[in-house]
């Protein structure tokens, strides 16, 4: 169902940097949707994360999951502290409540080069990187969180959850999306990331994917160890399309992605359900840097784009995924440079641009093509 006039956003800034990123990312977004015309964003800032825990003992206020549940997505810059545990020792991590009590059981992790980032590789084949990673995040080793084991000081148990439903559900999702870019020219073809050879759970997942596989003939299905992909992603990334995966492989292999694509600093995600999403950059809170303005934020922008994309899809609106291309865009146009404009050069990639002047490149990047159509 189209909202009835804006969407409604509901806005996580979280710890350290995160709301240093997300202030510039709700600019963005909104000079985005003014620029594509047709549809308007109202954003709901609700309190949650580290800090939220250590000053009120509730990591999750009940009126901000409430909130959170009612909007039609949710933006979420970055939680926890290092210095913020719980009384298990375990850090403070809402993000995953979330993920559990919205039921988001794909966390998607593109990858991709980047325009005007220096490839990590020194392959020329680098700038055509270009393949998404889909984690599911409700089931396998995350299934644990919160009820380890811990035996006399001795022996400590963490337990491995795959289930025939949640595996049916996130595989049909990384068909449909390995489905929905062949369409765009890209090559059709779905890995499943394992490790079948050695442990039972995976060869039950590995069992379901090619049972699903099947309703999905136009699909190219494989099959790829996790150690022999984590080397495939260094050797030949751009050989690569999509990949399916457990929750705690595709955790790891995410970060991998992230470095290829110049660092966490660039990298979107989302975590997406039947009803509803959450869109994060996938980097952390970094309080190492917060209040010093050398947070990136493109992490946080290209985020947007995924949640305007979503929000387009769902809601059978092309201005949404024209806004998002334009971010996209303008994050392009802001790292290639122009004439009278230099590149920005983040300081995580030696550099000594911060927010600040980040932002203003990507606005810059943003207003351009307006000026072209006027």
């Amino acid at each position: 169902m189209i909202p009835s006039s804006d969407f409604r956003i509901a806005v996580l800034p979280g710890d350290g940097i995160g709301p240093e990123v997300m202030s510039p990312c709700l600019q963005l977004l909104t000079e985005a949707a003014r620029a594509a015309g047709g549809f308007g964003m109202t954003f709901e800032m609700l309190p949650a994360g580290a800090a939220c825990y250590r000053d009120t003992g509730n990591a999750l206020p009940a009126a901000s999951m409430a909130a959170a549940r009612k909007a039609d997505a949710i933006l979420l810059a970055a939680m926890g502290l290092p210095e913020v545990r719980y009384t298990d020792g375990t850090e403070v991590a809402p993000q995953l409540d979330l993920r559990f009590d919205l039921g988001l059981y794909a966390g998607v992790r593109p990858v991709f080069s980047l325009t005007g980032i220096p490839a990590v590789l020194s392959d020329s084949r680098a700038a055509q990187i270009d393949f998404v990673l889909v984690r599911e995040s409700t089931e396998g080793l995350f299934a644990s969180r919160g009820r380890g084991i811990v035996e006399g000081d001795l022996e400590a148990r963490d337990t491995m959850v795959i289930t025939r439903p949640g595996s049916e559900r996130v595989v049909d999702f990384a068909l449909r999306l390995a489905r929905q870019r062949k369409s765009h020219g890209r090559p059709g073809r779905l890995a499943c990331v394992d490790k079948a050879n050695v442990f039972k759970s995976f060869a039950f997942f590995r069992k379901i994917f090619d049972e699903r596989a099947q309703h999905f003939p136009d699909i190219a299905a494989e099959h790829a160890y996790v150690d022999a992909t984590a080397l495939r992603m260094i050797q030949r990334p751009w050989d690569l399309d999509v990949l399916v995966t457990e929750n705690m492989f595709g955790d790891i292999l995410s970060d991998l992605g992230a470095g290829l694509m110049g660092g966490l600093g660039f990298a979107p995600s989302a975590d997406i359900g039947s009803e509803h999403a959450v869109f994060q950059p996938c980097h952390g809170t970094a309080p190492d840097i917060a209040g010093a303005g050398k947070a990136n934020p493109t992490a946080m922008f290209l985020s947007g784009a995924m949640m305007l994309e979503w929000l387009g899809e769902r809601h059978a609106m092309p201005a949404c995924a024209a806004a998002a291309a334009l971010i996209r865009d303008a994050v392009g146009d802001a790292f290639a440079g122009t004439a009278d404009q230099r590149a920005p050069v983040p300081f995580e990639r030696g550099g000594g641009a911060g927010t600040v002047a980040i932002t203003a490149s990507v606005m810059l990047g943003l207003k351009r093509p307006a000026m072209v159509r006027g």
